[in-house]
């Protein structure tokens, strides 16, 4: 299985995701939406940043279970209830990132929604990843 991620001179410059991620061989895995859920049901965390973690966390603890790791992530979309709020703490949620996923960024994309389905839910991020 390889990933290769593509970003062209072309286009903006890529921080913090990958323009495309082409997959090669290995198995497709499908993560559902994590928010900042606790083991509990719970959502845990009052800001963005601490919802961020544990949705990360969430979505890369369903990934390991299916025997993958951040690197093997191709796609990640983020659900965004406040999208000003999320540029605005940008630079920490890429930090938070980068201790938990590493800089192996995949394809991103950050929709701002009306509500999630915890009304206490900041944000939810789901993802594909390609395994060996």
């Amino acid at each position: 299985m390889s990933l290769e991620r593509v970003n062209p001179q072309e286009l903006s410059p890529a921080t913090g995701f990958s323009h495309a991620v082409v997959a090669g061989g290995g198995r497709l895995v499908f993560l559902a939406g994590q928010t900042a859920l606790d083991g509990a049901g719970k959502v845990v965390g009052r800001t963005l940043p601490e919802q961020f973690e544990q949705a990360l966390t969430n979505l890369l603890a369903a990934l390991a279970a299916a025997g993958g790791a951040p690197a093997d992530l191709a796609r990640v979309t983020v659900y965004a209830a406040d999208v000003a709020a999320y540029r605005e703490h940008a630079g920490e949620l890429g930090r938070v990132w980068r201790r938990l996923a590493g800089r192996d960024y995949p394809a991103m994309a950050v929709i701002g929604v009306v509500r999630l389905w915890d009304t206490e839910a900041l944000v939810e991020l789901d993802g594909i990843a390609v395994l060996p």
